[in-house]
């Protein structure tokens, strides 16, 4: 199989063809996810709940993030290889040169950031040098206390428009992938019938064009709160593989997310 580009998701988009991503985290899951088609990988900075057992995504480093890259990239043949920015890795436009090159020599295709109008002329820098970059609205995990907790965004009209808008201007800085987090189904699907660029929707419904989901969700390991819009598809499978292509499955053919899994 031929490997996926940022190139070949907007293909995608055009066909109308749903698109898979998941985390990943180390050597053997990323493998195992790649050979069953999946096609964007992300290391996620969610290592810092899920890895590390953190409250939240805060404590993470570029050092982790750059070495779960080097460790994911060696299972990877086909899969798109994303990298989280960390919280406060990017607050600068320098310190988004220089971050965001540690993860691309690790062995990343592309770096996602977290925000909004404040983002621009950096990813228009991060573009302009080679650098591609997902963005990432609504639920920003690295916002968490300025949000005052894991809250829907964008359910009044005011807020749907600041979302709308931002996904409009990051898309003419440079962004080429965009995640919308946890916004009612309604605006991800005006987002992505909007942009032009693809749209990864994660509890956003789903008419976005692709979905992803956090590995240890999709296989009922991880501890503590259980997020609704996941879904545990080993419970169903009791099989990792088979686990898999079921999500990739029913992804694709529009079945996943239902709407117990959404927000309106």
């Amino acid at each position: 199989m031929s490997k996926i580009t940022s190139f070949s998701l907007l293909e995608c988009k055009r066909e109308g063809k749903k698109f898979t991503a998941l985390t990943a985290y180390d050597a053997s899951f990323a493998n195992a996810f790649d050979s069953e088609g999946i096609d964007v990988l992300l290391v996620g900075d969610s290592m810092g709940m899920v890895l590390q057992g953190h409250d939240d995504t805060l404590p993470v480093s570029i050092a982790d993030i750059a070495y779960h890259t080097r460790c994911v990239r060696r299972g990877v043949k086909r899969s798109l290889l994303i990298a989280d920015m960390p919280f406060m890795s990017y607050a600068t436009i320098e310190q988004a040169m220089t971050n965001a090159a540690i993860l691309m020599q690790a062995g990343a295709n592309m770096v996602k950031v977290e925000g909004g109008h404040w983002l621009l002329e950096t990813v228009t820098k991060l573009t302009e040098r080679g650098i591609p970059v997902c963005a990432h609205l609504g639920l920003t995990p690295q916002s968490v206390h300025l949000f005052g907790g894991f809250k829907i965004q964008g359910r009044d009209d005011d807020n749907a428009q600041r979302i709308l808008t931002e996904a409009k201007a990051l898309e003419a800085a440079g962004v080429q992938l965009l995640v919308v987090e946890c916004i009612p189904a309604q605006l991800a699907k005006t987002i992505s019938e909007t942009l032009t660029i693809p749209v990864i929707g994660i509890g956003a419904g789903a008419d976005t064009d692709g979905q992803i989901l956090v590995m240890h969700d999709v296989l009922g390991i991880s501890s503590g709160y259980i997020p609704r819009f996941s879904k545990n598809y080993l419970k169903q499978t009791g099989e990792i593989h088979e686990a898999i292509r079921a999500y990739k499955d029913e992804v694709e053919k529009g079945i996943f997310p239902s709407s117990e899994h959404t927000f309106n």
